[in-house]
């Protein structure tokens, strides 16, 4: 886990190494264990180092193998690259360190883009090929790492996070009007390759691109799980599933101890992140680390969970830490977290991801987390209204429990100037649901929340919030072949109990029974939903700001007439409305944008 940077030239110039530099600079929180520049004509690449995998000075990037003519830089984790390393050593490569780095290296040079085929991890890289002055970027299967891109006719740069791209300076940073409707319509959610920026694009989940020295590009998708019922699975029952589900999983969190230091886990107390304790506590783990963190109390909201988390701790024997935020350090929580967002993330769990990894990367370098599940395998309360639904109005089913807002309720809050003519959110969902692999109403709806909203929501956030602290965030829920496996299960039994049924039904015996049957819960924030003094005075700042005067985003009257009354106004699925305008605001103020 790491942050990485390049930027190639097609002016024929040679590359701005102080401007990959700048980069870098920006990155130093993902990776505070090393850094390097590598620069070959128009081409130089740069690294941030967490280690993790190969702690010596043989795994440091960007890593050259001179016999190859190949040069790359890693963010992310290969879990299988020990059995990678074999195989290649069975065709002929020799190895300098006993990286996961070295071995995608070699799986490129012996496989080629099919390498990523065989990857089975969280990654974005890069490699340069001397000899055509090729560059290929690549991204895993879920998008759990990011990789964005900012390209000229005169250049590309590339980089781990927004804010690094900027640092390089350059970058066109108008609002993206698309991008804009797509936020606040489509629960706050960009889909790739869009960001708010019309200046900066990211690389969508599951693609290679191969760019040529005169900046022509191809890209490659080369995964997409099918959401339909599986012929060669027709017999199975439901214990049948609960007994593949509990296997599936159980291959993934032990993939997941991979690494040349401790894993430790969130523990939110719910029953996703409980599994996983579970399942390590099952295969011989002892003396694991577990970490959970609590809110004070604000509107009526409880603001943590600890009575389960504390539960499982100490039903497995782990070594818990029970972190309690102090209220005097949310509020610069607050900003801090903005900062670190590579695009805007409206859910208050950004700020309990933030503070949480704070105090955890003191303990631990690397974490597995229960993130994932609920989209992969029905947990949320927008699934079951979907079930009856014809497959063919599932567009409009999806958008009316899904969407924060329609299109035409945007005239009510965004400015004119702002107004796109196209209600591009609901067209974006035609197209996704339109294409043929997914079953049911529902089935469309896991399709793209899997394979979109996960990548883009939650995804992201725990990753700009545990690596901005050099954390790294394992999430054995989002390994492919698991939600493979998910995406074949019939979603009667997804849905069952109230949502997650069937992992619910697969984990009886194995987690304690109050955990299973309790109410779902969230990563709670309380003072950021129920916005009153100091929290509500920073959004006020942050709307009537003269930047945000300036931009003119926002319809005055609307604006007003929601701080007059900061927590009537919610979103479909319950936010607070003004945390999000103003959370847009505060980022885009944050990184100095006019």
């Amino acid at each position: 886990m790491c942050g990485l940077a390049g930027e190639l030239r097609f002016d024929g110039s040679g590359a701005d190494v102080a401007a990959v530099e700048r980069c870098c600079a920006k990155l130093a929180r993902r990776g505070p264990d090393g850094s390097g520049i590598w620069t070959s004509g128009p081409l130089a690449l740069g690294h941030r180092r967490l280690s993790i995998i190969d702690l010596s000075a043989a795994g440091s990037q960007p890593m050259v193998d001179s016999d190859l003519g190949l040069t790359i830089v890693f963010n992310g984790c290969i879990y299988n690259y020990q059995d990678l390393r074999d195989q290649l050593r069975s065709r002929g490569h020799r190895f300098f360190s006993t990286s996961d780095t070295e071995v995608i290296l070699k799986a490129y040079a012996e496989w080629g883009l099919n390498c990523v085929e065989r990857l089975f991890g969280m990654f974005a890289f890069a490699i340069a090929e001397r000899d055509t002055g090729r560059l290929i970027l690549a991204r895993d299967r879920l998008g759990i790492k990011p990789l964005y891109l900012d390209q000229t006719p005169e250049r590309l740069r590339f980089a781990s996070t927004l804010p690094a791209l900027l640092a390089a300076g350059g970058t066109d940073t108008s609002i993206d009007r698309v991008a804009l409707t797509h936020y606040m319509t489509f629960h706050s959610i960009v889909p790739p390759p869009r960001t708010i920026l019309n200046g900066v694009r990211k690389l969508a989940p599951a693609t290679v691109r191969v760019v040529e020295p005169d900046g022509t590009a191809t890209d490659h998708r080369y995964w997409e799980p099918s959401f339909t019922r599986d012929p060669e699975r027709s017999g199975l029952d439901e214990r049948d599933w609960q007994d593949a589900l509990r296997e599936g999983l159980r291959t993934a969190v032990k993939r997941r101890m991979v690494a040349d230091v401790p894993v430790g886990v969130l523990l939110s107390g719910g029953i996703d992140s409980s599994v996983v304790v579970a399942l390590l506590a099952e295969s011989g783990q002892r003396g694991l680390a577990t970490f959970s963190i609590g809110f004070e109390a604000a509107g009526g909201e409880s603001g943590d969970e600890f009575a389960y988390s504390d539960l499982v701790a100490a039903h497995f024997g782990t070594t818990h830490h029970r972190i309690e935020i102090d209220s005097s350090r949310l509020l610069p929580g607050i900003d801090a977290a903005v900062a670190a967002m590579s695009e805007p993330m409206v859910s208050h769990d950004c700020v309990a991801f933030y503070l949480l990894s704070e105090d955890v990367s003191r303990e631990v370098k690397v974490v597995q987390s229960g993130q994932g599940a609920d989209e992969v395998l029905a947990g949320y309360d927008w699934y079951p209204p979907l079930a009856d639904i014809p497959r063919a109005d599932a567009v409009e089913a999806y958008a009316e429990v899904f969407f924060d807002r329609r299109f035409a309720a945007l005239r009510e809050l965004i400015n004119p100037e702002w107004m796109i003519d196209e209600d591009a959110p609901l067209q974006f969902v035609t197209d996704r649901f339109s294409r043929a692999g997914a079953e049911t109403a529902v089935d469309a709806a896991l399709r793209n929340d899997t394979t979109v909203m996960l990548v883009d929501d939650p995804v992201k956030r725990v990753d700009n919030m545990t690596m901005a602290w050099g954390l790294e965030a394992r999430v054995p829920f989002l390994d492919h072949e698991f939600v493979e496996l998910a995406a074949r299960i019939p979603t009667a039994q997804k849905l069952a109990d109230g949502g997650k049924g069937v992992l619910k039904r697969a984990c009886r015996g194995l987690v304690p029974d109050e955990v299973i049957d309790r109410t779902k819960g969230s990563f709670p924030v309380p003072a950021i939903r129920q916005l009153d003094g100091p929290y509500l005075a920073r959004v006020t700042a942050a709307l009537t700001d003269p930047a945000a005067r300036s931009r003119a985003l926002f319809r005055p009257d609307a604006v007003q007439r929601m701080l007059a009354d900061p927590n009537a106004t919610r979103t479909r699925l319950g936010s607070n409305a003004l945390w999000q305008l103003a959370l847009l605001e505060m980022w885009l103020q944050q990184l100095s944008i006019a």
